[in-house]
């Protein structure tokens, strides 16, 4: 990477990071400003004090959550009517049946603890089911769909999955108040019939709609924990852990949606993961939980390397609300990987990464990263915070095609690139930390633009940049609104005269926790400190109303500046040897 210009930022607008500090090893850019009074100005938090420091763990606490029954979502189970009820209650001596069984209709079976359900009727049937066996199963076949409430329920099978549902039909899983459920399979599956999956502890070829306030806990020994063929649903309300070790955690076919409730998923499997489906992932409430530790494989049949997820969509990934929690340990896994677009629109997403590059014959690997979308990737709202700290590859937030951040607070500790776009980067509003301990701050493929927002942004040493557009192929930055703070080894700069606000700049050598100071005049505009040592290092600086031909002045230190911000200039150093050097830019 080409060393950039060194430069220097103003903050001129009313909000930027009041406290960014994470502990004494990681300790970001703590920034305070004044209005024309003088006086402290309204400040926004724009990085959590812990975000070098935060961990993600398993939360089984229930939350306190509220929902409305949409009255023509077929979905609700509440919408649904239930005319016919079968009892089912499980022992190590066998089960026993009740309610509406005519063996023709509705017909239950048991062998050897294992309890096979059959109907055909055109009545909608809600089956309760409770007991406890350490050698049994439950099939069910149905024609219609129904209603499979869970009420103190536990089984163990040694031979395949703990409930099988054979119908492509709409499931109702009700979790009864106030019960604890419990399904786990054996370690191998016996072969089922020829025509059947079992591709799961608890599997269904039609959807899983999840609700009620009751708990489920769910051992994948041999394949996936939950999994259906069709989409799965979780609503508020629900508790649900899953722990897998030979297969991913939860999966959905068709989707994944969670409405709400306690989700919680530990997958050790190889290239598992946590939650997955091949079209979309949805979430918009509730607290989501996945610690993933299995590491990357070479996968024979795909003839690449795969690795493990803590969220993965092969379609789009949306998240509008609640609150996800990710930590991935495994060699090359991601905490969530987007095959189409990715859209952080509100909520709170939290993701930790520490693996390190797994490869294969030295000619394939897969990188650890915090948030990796094939797509476009648009953050829009809500609070971002990611820490990936695996070595070379393992980037913070990295789009393979543009980055948007239209709003929210996004916050990003990475080891390789903080934020990393392979074609355009926009940042339109919201607030936004971004540093990187071995390589760019904010990193672009394309053009870099900074139109809103207020964003603080640190590289390490050069060759390596604060702000890094592809200059070697003809982009640049452009600075048309929003306040920027910049340092590293280098920092691209405007070449375009449609880089419309102005910018300052200088280069020089700083001592981690030094102080600086930016002023118009006899106001001071912004305070703030380094959290790192620079040897021949790179400020910039640039905010809302910044006007070229201006001059301001900065003190870093024991050393002052006077500098004269610029629209837009080369890419090369320029600027003066000594403090008050011209076009922008000072050295030190």
């Amino acid at each position: 990477m080409m060393k950039k210009v060194l430069m220097m930022m103003l903050l001129a607008s009313a909000t930027f990071f009041q406290n960014c500090a994470a502990d004494d090893e990681e300790t970001a850019a703590g920034t305070s400003l004044q209005d024309n009074t003088g006086s402290t100005a309204s400040s926004a938090t724009t990085t959590s004090s812990d975000v070098a420091t935060f961990d993600v763990a398993v939360n089984r606490a229930s939350l306190s959550e509220q929902e409305s029954i949409p009255a023509d979502d077929n979905d609700y189970v509440e919408n649904t009517t239930f005319t016919k009820s079968v009892g089912i209650v499980f022992s190590d001596g066998g089960a026993t049946f009740s309610g509406d069984i005519d063996g023709t209709e509705i017909s239950v079976e048991e062998s050897d603890g294992d309890v096979v359900v059959r109907s055909t009727t055109s009545a909608f049937v809600a089956y309760t089911v409770t007991g406890s066996t350490t050698d049994g199963s439950l099939k069910i076949y149905s024609d219609k769909k129904f209603r499979l409430e869970l009420a103190g329920l536990s089984i163990q099978n040694p031979t395949g999955a703990a409930i099988n549902i054979q119908s492509k039909k709409r499931v109702f899983v009700v979790l009864a108040s106030g019960t604890t459920n419990t399904l786990q399979d054996g370690t191998a599956y016996a072969d089922a019939d020829g025509s059947e999956d079992m591709k799961a502890c608890f599997f269904s070829e039609g959807q899983l709609c999840f609700s009620g306030t009751g708990s489920l806990s769910v051992t994948g020994n041999c394949k996936a924990g939950i999994r259906s063929d069709d989409y799965v649903t979780f609503r508020p309300g629900v508790n649900i852990y899953v722990k897998t070790t030979a297969g991913n955690g939860i999966k959905g076919n068709d989707a994944v949606n969670i409405l709400g409730g306690v989700i919680n998923v530990e997958t050790s499997a190889t290239a598992a993961k946590a939650i997955s489906t091949d079209g979309h992932l949805r979430i918009s409430g509730g607290r989501t939980t996945a610690i993933v530790t299995g590491g990357a494989t070479y996968d024979t049949s795909e003839q690449d390397v795969v690795g493990s997820a803590g969220l993965k969509a092969d379609s789009t990934l949306t998240i509008s609300g609640g609150e996800v929690c990710i930590k991935n340990t495994g060699a090359g896994g991601k905490g969530i990987s987007t095959d189409m677009q990715t859209y952080l629109q509100g909520g709170t997403v939290s993701v930790i990464t520490t693996g390190k590059t797994y490869s294969y014959s030295g000619r394939l690997d897969s990188k650890a990263k915090g948030i990796k979308s094939d797509g476009n990737l648009v953050v829009s709202g809500g609070t971002v915070r990611v820490r990936a700290t695996g070595g070379d590859g393992s980037e913070g937030i990295e789009s393979k095609g543009t980055i948007s951040i239209e709003g929210g607070n996004v916050q990003v500790l990475a080891y390789d690139d903080a934020i990393n776009a392979a074609s355009h980067l926009y940042i339109k509003g919201g607030n936004v930390y971004a540093r990187s301990t071995g390589n760019d701050g904010l990193d672009s493929n394309g053009n870099t633009y900074i139109q809103g927002g207020t964003t603080v942004v640190y590289g390490t040493k050069a060759p390596e940049c604060g702000i890094d557009a592809n200059e070697e192929d003809g982009y640049t930055v452009y600075f048309t609104g929003g306040s920027l703070f910049a340092v590293g080894g280098g920092n691209s700069v405007p070449t375009n005269s449609n880089s419309t606000q102005g910018y300052v700049a200088a280069s020089g050598s700083f001592s981690a926790g030094s102080a600086a100071t930016i002023a118009s005049g006899s106001q001071t505009l912004a305070t703030f400190s380094l959290p790192d040592s620079y040897s021949n290092g790179s400020i910039l600086v640039t905010a809302q109303g910044m006007t070229a031909g201006n001059s301001y002045t900065l003190t870093l230190g024991s050393a002052t500046a006077s500098l004269t911000a610029v629209q837009y200039g080369s890419s090369g150093m320029g600027g003066g040897a000594m403090p008050g050097g011209g076009n922008g830019r000072g050295r030190w």
